[in-house]
């Protein structure tokens, strides 16, 4: 059968089943006949992976709707149903902000309690480490939580998380992946109604005591002793429309942080962003609106989480007054230092302190780790590595080794409490990292330039390379494997030392679509495509005198890949 029929086949079959939602239905309508919308939507089913589920909000195989949701809970529910004996199955469900996430928990919900697994639900929208915390403090066999992250408003997602509380591994994702394929997306998924369940007591809601233990155990990650310090500081805070509002405001506050002022206009849920249409605190767009209030305010910090609050990004004031965004490869060496520092003064610091890192993230971290007689783990992209490394070492007995993971893409941890990126977490520390150095007269850019001074200038960016539809899928592929099949021997005017291919599994780590060159000089690329959407992703490091040497070899660097993306 020919590609054109196989789509003509599951569009009719979705015309005439998908009754679940109205605006799937007029959706479909409105594709008639038009083949370019068509094939998008139904060349493929929505990938699921480590990541779970992540795409566009709409009707067909290859979006985010009723139908691809209840789908996917089907194949969760028969896993659990397989691994979890009867009277423990229990699943917890958490969702944010965006278009149609309370449908998709409810959706999800409904198909876990007919098949007669129990469902624990947040009764209003949570960030993504309060999820990972209730798996764990209900003793759940699973966890969901419905967001697609820092991405566009036109997305959303379903992340999975097992009974550790860590997002699924490799190899259980290919399982559920197994499930999943075997089902018929009309004829093969159980489901009652979201009241039914409730009624028959499948469905509770998640008691505010969770969420209470949640806030206690982010309080408890304060590093300070004895040391005075004014925590009058003056601080903007904006949630991107997101879930970050009520738990960052309220562990600021509890924990004598009373001079935060909200970006009002970006305070209320909004699953359309109208205020910042890319939700992404790695962006300066974003940040805009949170800037200028901080101008207006005399502002000395802005704090900015996602719409699923795992993320955290922020901007200092300058000498001269204006405000300067820091990456997450910045906040996160800071903060790694002021933990160590502190932790090392106030004589807390584990036997065998771990700190914990992906393959992608700066490496500078290392040596500072180092210098503090920390050892460092390297892990692939993603938090969930860290969170598997954490549970590896509570199986050890040695839980409270660690001491902070961190990524480049803003995603911050220093407790075992949860198993994913906590940007409550990370905006709290932020805070009680700054206020301790502005009672010393110390600002955090001059903090970071004493680590440069100390540890040697490097520079990371990342460059993301759009590819979008069934075309630009196929591009993203054939481009790897062009890196793959024709070795490179430098980038720019960096000679190619060695490659590590991580497509087959290296240094024990999961078999994985990356490629890492390491250059001369202390210099590396890595790249690979992005796990949630159409994006290659290149990222390059360098080590020189200064940042001025590395900006103009960075910029060589990243002209010789946007070559070799066309």
């Amino acid at each position: 059968m020919a590609l054109a029929e196989e789509i003509m086949t599951k569009y009719e079959s979705w015309k005439e089943k998908a009754c679940w939602d109205q605006e799937v239905k007029e959706e479909l309508e409105k594709m008639a006949g038009d083949e370019t919308w068509m094939e998008d939507a139904f060349y493929r089913d929505l990938a699921f992976g480590t990541g779970g589920l992540r795409g566009v909000i709409g009707a067909g195989t290859n979006r985010m709707n009723v139908h691809t949701v209840a789908k996917a809970s089907q194949g969760l529910a028969n896993y659990v149903k397989k691994h979890f004996p009867k009277g423990k199955r229990k699943i917890a469900i958490s969702f944010d902000s965006r278009i149609k996430s309370d449908l998709f928990s409810q959706t999800a919900a409904g198909v876990f309690a007919a098949n007669g697994i129990e469902v624990a639900i947040y009764p209003v929208l949570m960030p993504t480490p309060c999820l990972s915390y209730a798996v764990r403090a209900l003793s759940c066999s699973a966890g969901v939580m419905v967001t697609a992250s820092h991405n566009p408003s036109k997305y959303n997602g379903y992340k999975v998380y097992g009974a550790d509380g860590c997002q699924i591994t490799t190899e259980v994702a290919a399982e559920i992946l197994g499930e999943i394929e075997s089902i018929d997306v009309f004829d093969g998924v159980s489901c009652m109604s979201f009241e039914e369940g409730k009624e028959k007591g499948l469905i509770s809601l998640i008691s505010d005591e969770i969420y209470t233990d949640f806030i206690e155990e982010v309080k408890k990650q304060s590093v300070l002793k004895d040391e005075k310090v004014d925590k009058d500081v003056a601080i903007v805070y904006t949630p991107l429309h997101g879930t970050g509002l009520k738990p960052v405001l309220r562990v600021l506050k509890e924990s004598g942080f009373g001079n935060v002022t909200v970006v009002k206009e970006q305070e209320e849920p909004d699953g359309n962003f109208t205020t910042c249409p890319y939700p992404n605190p790695e962006i300066k767009e974003a940040m805009a609106l949170g800037m200028e209030y901080a101008k207006r305010c005399q502002a000395d910090l802005l704090l900015a989480t996602d719409p699923d609050a795992d993320r955290v990004g922020i901007a200092v004031k300058t000498a001269e007054g204006d405000y300067q965004l820091l990456t997450g490869n910045e906040t996160g060496m800071l903060l790694l230092n002021y933990i160590l520092d502190r932790r090392s003064a106030n004589d807390t610091m584990p036997k065998d302190p771990v700190m914990v890192k992906t393959i992608v993230t700066i490496d500078m971290a290392e040596r500072i780790a180092a210098h503090y007689g920390v050892s460092t783990i390297n892990v692939l992209t993603g938090f969930k590595f860290i969170g598997e490394q954490i549970g590896l070492l509570e199986e050890k007995g040695k839980e409270d080794s660690y001491v902070f993971g961190f990524e480049e893409s803003y995603g911050y941890l220093t407790g075992s409490y949860v198993r994913d990126k906590d940007a409550v977490d990370g905006a709290y520390m932020i805070c009680e990292m700054f206020a301790y150095y502005k009672s010393q007269g110390i600002s955090l850019l001059d903090q970071l330039n004493s680590l440069y001074k100390e540890y040697g200038y490097c520079l990371n960016t990342l460059h993301s390379y759009q590819f979008e539809g069934s075309k630009g899928f196929a591009k993203m592929q054939e481009i790897m494997k062009d890196f793959r099949e024709k070795p490179k021997t430098s980038f720019g005017p960096k000679k190619v030392k060695k490659c590590l291919d991580y497509l087959e599994g290296l240094d024990g780590l999961p078999k994985s679509d990356v490629l890492k060159y390491l250059l001369e000089d202390q210099c590396s690329v890595v790249v690979r495509p992005s796990g949630t959407e159409p994006k290659l992703k290149a990222y390059i490091s360098i080590t020189a005198e200064s940042r001025e040497k590395a900006e103009a070899i960075e910029v060589l660097i990243a002209d010789y890949l946007s070559e070799l993306m066309k």
